[in-house]
């Protein structure tokens, strides 16, 4: 599982692919939880190298 920030203003869709830089998939996000300013999405990772995605950038396709 991983957690990341998003923009309020772009609040993505539930079950979305999630990718990396390279455009290589992560997994999917499952939730999106926090405050209405500041919300966090849980993403379920489908990738075994989870620790490279720390302070990584990701993606929704």
């Amino acid at each position: 599982m991983l957690i990341v920030e998003c923009d309020a203003a772009k609040l993505p869709r539930l079950y979305s692919h999630v990718l990396d830089k390279r455009w290589k998939p992560v997994g999917k996000l499952v939730d999106i939880f926090g405050n209405i300013s500041s919300p966090y999405a849980a993403v379920l990772c489908t990738v075994q190298d989870r620790e490279k995605l720390i302070g990584e950038k990701v993606f929704i396709k």
